[in-house]
């Protein structure tokens, strides 16, 4: 879907307004023919949906396919897309597409993710200093209020930290650890924090998850001491345990005519034959597929 370069800016942000993650997409080499030129830009989305332009439906099957596999790995990488077979080049994630109309592109790909979301139970000084300090870094610090509107939507969310002294902490470990969330912490000391483990309604493995006196250890005595081993204690558990919110690993096809790898999502083209469904860069391929099957190796299948 073609957009304005301003239309495109806004959906952008409108997207990290809503913390759905997408890869930005601009070509910054333009080799003719192409019918994309430098500057052109798009952002692909977690279910495969291109919207801006960044070349025609060859490049896009291509831009799809890469695009899921960055918001993946989370790392931006520079996507060259070649009419003919190149040698791998140092920096560069160097695609074939036999079906180019004879020119190169260069696009630079970077995924947009949301900040870390840290939800935090309390209002106690270390509650508040775990909100500045999370602040600081560029996290979105939310807080919880366990007592009033039940729990939040946990799928997204990266950590949760009870600082309430005693005050609904069982309900809110209990939410946050049946929901997955990587990093469960508590505050308190070691005796207090046995007994509420004690107590939660988990079994012995989930109750393990909790870290409690939560933070790592470095001899902190302030609050924003306290804070930043909390903090840091995050960074170690979203390092060791990533928690995608991308989604799942996107399957890919091998299409039958050119053999380029096609992301297998809603915004491919695809065909159904002989109870097969086959996979195609773009419409030419899918046609001359669709008119002589045997004329391509029927051995082609899923990867």
């Amino acid at each position: 879907m073609s957009m304005t370069t301003r239309a495109l800016r806004e959906r952008a942000e409108r997207l990290q307004a809503e913390r759905i993650p997408f890869v930005h997409a601009r070509v910054v080499l333009a080799e003719r023919p192409t019918s994309a030129k430098p500057g052109d830009e798009a952002i692909v989305l977690p279910d495969g949906t291109i919207e801006g332009f960044v070349g025609g439906q060859c490049a896009l099957a291509t831009l799809r396919a890469q695009g899921l596999a960055v918001l993946q790995r989370r790392e931006s990488t520079l996507l060259r897309i070649a009419p003919s077979p190149e040698p791998e080049q140092a920096g560069k994630t160097v695609v074939h597409n036999p079906c180019q109309s004879g020119g190169t592109l260069e696009i630079f790909m970077e995924p947009v993710l949301p900040a870390p979301l840290v939800r935090i139970l309390g209002t106690t000084p270390i509650g508040v200093a775990l909100a500045d300090v999370g602040g600081a870094l560029g996290y979105d610090m939310q807080p919880w209020d366990g007592g009033c509107c039940g729990a939040p939507d946990l799928a997204t969310t990266d950590a949760v930290v009870v600082a309430s002294h005693g005050n609904g902490e069982e309900a809110v470990l209990e939410a946050a650890v049946r929901s997955g969330v990587p990093y469960v912490g508590l505050v308190a000391s070691r005796k207090r924090g046995a007994a509420v483990l004690q107590s939660l309604d988990l079994t012995d493995e989930e109750k393990a998850r909790v870290r409690t006196p939560a933070g790592l250890d470095i001899g902190a005595r302030t609050a924003e001491e306290v804070a930043l081993s909390i903090l840091a204690e995050i960074v170690v558990t979203r390092t060791a345990e990533p928690r995608s919110s991308a989604g799942s690993a996107v399957e890919t096809a091998i299409d039958p005519v050119c053999h380029m790898d096609v992301a297998m999502v809603a915004g491919s083209l695809s065909a159904e034959i002989g109870g097969t469904t086959w996979w195609f860069c773009c419409p030419g391929c899918r046609d001359r597929f669709v008119a002589d099957p045997s004329a391509f190796d029927a051995a082609a299948s899923f990867t």
